[in-house]
């Protein structure tokens, strides 16, 4: 058994009696439902359990008054290590639906086989997207080709998890998620429809903003923490040049540190980004030691105490991130 997973094994073991006594048949009020127009003729609300906060956003938006959302990865959390405590494993159990995006979230497939609800409606958002392959970064050899994405040491991950980034793939989640509410209450799909669409609406503007502000930049190449914004260069004609993986965890080697600064001065980089959940010592090493600024670019794994107290979202978030990335690529 895969290490990452023994956590999670052990604590669904414990929850035995627990997951019984909250029930996942017909006598349970909070696990799916059969019939969702008696629940809302009764007053109740789909419950639904998301994973990241990108799951939890769309999720919201699409539900609107129908459904009572719930985001597992607390506000502040780096999520790629996070697994679910005895707590989480429970609300999962008596999820109607159960939103992820897939790959970011290991423990998911061990989770939801260990918490049997045959109502459940369990819906990977990024089932259907084509996925990048998702790699660590080995930085080439001086003098050699700069390849950031597709050569180095194997991860965790197969694929690349960060598709919300990228407001046209986002669409494709929030479509995903729109289907699986319907799914669970067909009752008031006329409302997920309508919901759905403004949300997407408000992404195709978004998409449309990053088009017509990166249109025109000086430079396509930016510097950033971890390899999160693959989607995002791609879908706007950017490159991507990461100081670590997709792990934001991994520390970069002092020969990769140098190969970074090296392209960095090179390539006339007068920013460095790092964001908001992890570390920003490599980046501000790194911005230290070619004179440059570091700034935010944020992945938007999750949100912080302080974003949420000063009504941060996916939206806002991602203007925040369009505005830094026009201002370094004009530098």
């Amino acid at each position: 058994m895969n290490k990452r997973f023994a956590k999670t094994w052990m604590v669904s073991a414990g929850l035995a009696l627990v997951l019984a006594g909250c029930g996942s048949g017909a006598d349970s009020a909070t696990s799916g439902s059969g019939n969702r127009a008696e629940t809302e003729a009764d007053g109740g609300k789909l419950n639904i359990v998301t994973t990241i906060y990108p799951m939890y956003e769309f999720s919201r938006q699409v539900a609107g008054d129908h459904a009572n959302v719930t985001a597992l990865v607390p506000a502040g959390t780096e999520p790629h290590d996070w697994e679910p405590s005895a707590k989480d494993m429970a609300q999962i159990q008596d999820a109607d639906v159960f939103v992820y995006n897939g790959i970011v979230e290991t423990w998911v497939e061990d989770a939801l086989a260990s918490t049997n609800n045959d109502q459940r409606i369990a819906v990977e958002a990024s089932s259907g997207i084509d996925l990048t392959e998702g790699t660590e970064v080995e930085h080439a050899e001086e003098g050699g080709e700069h390849d950031h994405e597709e050569e180095g040491h194997s991860h965790d991950y197969a694929l690349d998890p960060h598709v919300w980034l990228s407001p046209v793939l986002a669409q494709k989640e929030v479509e995903a998620i729109k289907a699986a509410l319907i799914k669970a209450d067909p009752v008031n799909q006329a409302d997920y429809e309508a919901n759905a669409d403004a949300y997407i609406s408000k992404l195709k503007e978004l998409d449309q903003a990053y088009r017509d502000g990166l249109a025109g930049v000086k430079s396509k190449e930016f510097v950033t923490q971890h390899a999160a914004f693959a989607y995002l260069a791609t879908e706007y004609g950017l490159t991507q040049v990461p100081i670590s993986g997709l792990s934001p965890e991994q520390e970069p080697s002092p020969d990769q540190m140098a190969q970074i600064v090296q392209f960095a001065k090179e390539h006339q980089v007068k920013t460095i980004f790092f964001e908001t959940l992890v570390d920003p010592k490599v980046a501000e090493t790194i911005a230290s030691e070619i004179s440059a600024k570091a700034a935010v670019l944020n992945p938007l794994e999750g949100l912080t105490e302080d974003e949420i107290k000063n009504n941060r979202d996916f939206i806002t978030v991602m203007q925040e991130n369009l505005k830094a990335l026009i201002t370094a690529l004009n530098e």
